[in-house]
């Protein structure tokens, strides 16, 4: 039997795995490597301008928080210091040139032969370049990069700088031979070219100049032709003359067919598109007015303390669910049902949101506003009925464990460190647990009130701490007034740098009444000199005055001047008024009114809200109020015209308003401690050579330019001398009593007085100090004059 033949199993044939690249991919990576080429572009050039700023942010490149200033944010400012400063620096463009030639051919679907010859010669050119810079320009290695730089050391050690200079010059012939077919035949060519023309042009000018003394030669006798008279006169030389012609005019003609002429082009002048302001900014840049001192270094965050907190706020779920069982019983009991309830966590206080249901009255709600809180047992229930903006109804219950909101929090928080405002001021957080911060100049003034020990202090704190984080010393000045001489001493550190004051005054922090009433006269005289500046300007606000002047739109010379922010900070105004009543009311009403375009803002604080200190016209002109807790409702509504304040619970908790709805916040804690840290860290930095000077100013009731002569005295002059050195006690009442004269000659001998140098000027209801300290020393003073 023949074998039965086995059939045989197909072979499996192996794939083979291709490099070529489809149709297809060639264009999708052609564009791939066009758009990168792009990419890089834009990153290497933007890197020449932003290195520096994004030096700090090569490290953090996985924290998403931080932004580069590159063009092609953190990508571009990694990609662009490996290849530009870590790489061959200006050189490195080859690499995108040969990325986009490399695109192209994919893309458009070009045979890729020579592709490899450009990237080594690429290469070669990249190498050759960067270490001419790196010879050339040695003293900026960033044109270089780090690698034409070493290379360049590296071949000066062995070398020198001729060795290298000559090693450069044959790397240029060898690229220009082999890349360019340069050969050195050119250069004779050219040169030969050039003699070639010159010669010619130097034959056509001898030709012409030997025409031009063909037509030129004449008889040797000279031929005067008088245009009246020649036919009369020399009928002999009509026959030579013609000849003459006859000769001459073919020539001319033969000229005129043949000499070319040329039409000299006439060049347009070019328009100055940009005036004298756009090329000094081009020459010097725009004018930075952190100059003077550019290495200002803005206080650290390590200056603040964490206050112990170190998360967020705890949830007390056994505590939300008893309020809101109490809340919900007591509603019930008066027979007001609830349809929702929703609670918000806040540091300090918790918002209870509800819905009641149809048919029930909002003031039905309201009036059980003592009922919610005799049956939580709380302090400091307030009824927000409705809530603006929502169709619920808001009461805020106490914390029992209430969270410290520290200054370092709110500082550290990116709502305030991105804020892009003038002056930005981060109050604390709302019961949302939210960092709250509002811009001082939109408010524009802010008035600050509330009962003893309540926070307005830390308050006053708070907004100081935030504009010392934000601002530099030349964009804002604080003017501080601290009729309780203990308050704002702390500030004394920073006089040079942020502190503005009167030039006759030795302490920049103001404690005498007498002294506040002339800073705010000359705080009002340096109103009207920065509206005339803006006058002239023809501009309506600092801002854009401000703008003007860095783009060097305004010259100094006519006066213009960078003008920073200023600040006037009162920390007790119900003294002042009392003190000093209408003047330092007219003032500071003028100043409220109108001071907003020119960058004055006014911030005022006290701990008696009584209509006979916050005045009907201080109020109309201070829309941005901040209510501490206070003590009755007559002043919550005398400070927010709404009732509230009285059910704050104290330590920082207080309402902020705007000129339109109440927002309860619980204001950032800064301690002391805290503040001495800021101000020694700025004090101990290089500052102005004094403080910002305002403009003089010389009170009314000054006396000084009275009775300057010494024959008009009053005859009971010395007798009154003697009786104020006597008694040391410089007042008219004390003359008229003792020599028993009238008021207004009393008054007129007390102005001689303080002109001779006996009494002090007027400080108001207080005596004048007397400067004399006895009889012997009154009559040497006398008689020297």
């Amino acid at each position: 039997m023949a074998k039965k033949g086995r059939k045989s199993k197909p072979k499996s044939v192996k794939k083979r795995i291709s490099l070529r690249l489809s149709k297809q991919n060639k264009i999708i990576l052609g564009s791939l490597l066009i758009l990168l080429s792009i990419a890089l572009c834009f990153s290497f050039i933007s890197f020449y301008f932003t290195w520096q700023d994004d030096q700090s942010l090569l490290t953090e490149f996985a924290d998403r928080n931080e932004q580069a200033k590159n063009l092609l944010n953190k990508f571009g400012a990694s990609t662009s210091h490996f290849f530009m400063y870590k790489g061959f620096g200006v050189a490195t463009f080859a690499f995108p040139f040969l990325l986009c030639i490399t695109g192209l051919y994919l893309f458009l679907g070009i045979r890729g032969q020579g592709l490899l010859k450009k990237w080594i010669w690429g290469f070669i050119f990249l190498i050759w370049f960067s270490i001419a810079l790196g010879f050339f320009a040695n003293e900026k290695p960033l044109l270089a990069g780090l690698v034409g730089y070493e290379m360049n050391d590296f071949l000066q050690d062995y070398t020198g700088k001729i060795g290298v200079l000559l090693l450069l010059l044959f790397g240029l012939v060898f690229i220009l031979v082999r890349l360019f077919n340069f050969s050195p035949e050119e250069i004779g060519i050219f040169f030969r070219t050039k003699t070639a023309s010159i010669a010619s042009e130097f034959k056509s000018k001898k030709n012409d100049d030997a025409v031009e003394m063909q037509l030129s030669v004449e008889d040797e006798k000279p031929i005067v032709v008088d245009t009246y008279t020649h036919k009369e006169n020399i009928p002999h030389l009509e026959k030579e003359l013609v000849d003459d012609f006859e000769v001459a005019i073919p020539v001319e003609e033969d000229l005129k067919d043949n000499l070319a002429m040329e039409v000299e082009k006439i060049v347009e002048e070019k328009e100055e598109k940009k005036n004298i302001a756009e090329k000094l900014v081009d020459d010097f840049g725009e004018f930075d007015p952190t100059l003077e001192l550019g290495n200002y270094k803005f206080p650290t965050i390590e200056l603040l303390d964490q206050h112990g907190v170190t998360g967020g706020i705890t949830i007390n779920q056994k505590e939300l669910e008893e309020n809101k069982n109490k809340i919900v019983e007591t509603l019930k009991n008066y027979k007001i049902g609830i349809a929702q309830i929703k609670a918000t966590i806040g540091p300090t206080v918790t918002l209870y949101e509800i819905v009641p249901e149809a048919g029930v009255r909002i003031s039905k709600i309201k009036n059980l506003e003592d009922d919610i809180a005799l049956s939580l047992a709380a302090l400091g229930i307030r009824i927000i009925a409705p809530i603006p903006g929502k169709g619920t109804i808001g009461i805020e219950v106490p914390n029992k464990n209430a969270t410290i909101v520290s200054m370092r929090s709110v500082i550290a928080s990116s709502k305030f460190q991105k804020a892009e405002m003038q002056l930005p001021i981060a109050f604390g957080k709302t019961i949302s647990n939210e960092t709250f911060v509002v811009d001082l100049a939109k408010m524009p003034h802010l008035l600050m009130a509330g009962a003893t020990g309540q926070g307005k202090s830390v308050g006053l704190n708070a907004v100081l701490t935030s504009l010392l984080y934000k601002k530099h010393p030349a964009e804002v000045k604080f003017i501080l007034v601290d009729p309780k001489k203990v308050e704002l001493t702390l500030y004394n550190k920073i006089e040079r740098h942020f502190l503005a004051k009167l030039p006759d005054s030795e302490e920049a922090i103001i404690t005498d009444n007498t002294k506040v009433i002339n800073t705010l006269n000359s705080l009002c005289i340096e109103m009207d000199n920065r509206y005339e500046l803006l006058k002239s300007a023809m501009v309506r606000n600092i801002k854009e005055y401000n703008t003007k002047f860095k783009t060097r739109k305004l010259n100094p010379n006519d006066g213009h001047k960078f003008l920073p922010y200023i600040v006037l900070v009162i920390d007790e105004f119900a003294d002042l008024i009392m003190t000093a009543g209408k003047e330092v009311e007219t003032p500071i009403a003028r100043l409220a009114q109108l001071a907003r375009a020119i960058g004055i803002h006014l911030i005022i604080a006290t701990q008696r809200p009584s209509v006979n200190v916050i005045t009907g016209i201080i109020k109309a002109n201070f829309p941005a109020r901040i209510a501490f807790r206070v003590t009755s409702k007559i002043d919550s509504r005398t400070i927010l015209d709404a009732q509230g304040a009285d059910q704050l619970i104290g330590r920082g908790d207080m309402l902020f308003t705007q000129g339109n709805d109440v927002t309860r916040l619980q204001c950032a804690f800064v301690d002391t401690p805290e503040v001495a840290k800021i101000t020694e860290y700025i004090g101990s930095q290089r500052a102005y050579p004094h403080a910002h000077e305002l403009p003089e100013y010389v009170g009314e009731d000054s006396g000084t330019s009275i009775d300057y002569d010494i024959q008009d005295r009053d005859a009971m002059f010395r007798e009154a001398a003697e009786v104020i050195v006597t008694a040391q006690q410089g007042s008219a009442s004390l003359i008229q009593r003792k020599l028993k004269l009238g008021y207004n000659r009393a008054g007129r001998i007390i102005d001689q007085l303080e002109a001779a140098g006996i009494v002090g000027p007027f400080e108001g209801s207080k005596a004048r100090q007397v400067l004399v300290s006895d009889i012997y020393a009154l009559d040497q003073l006398l008689n020297n004059e």
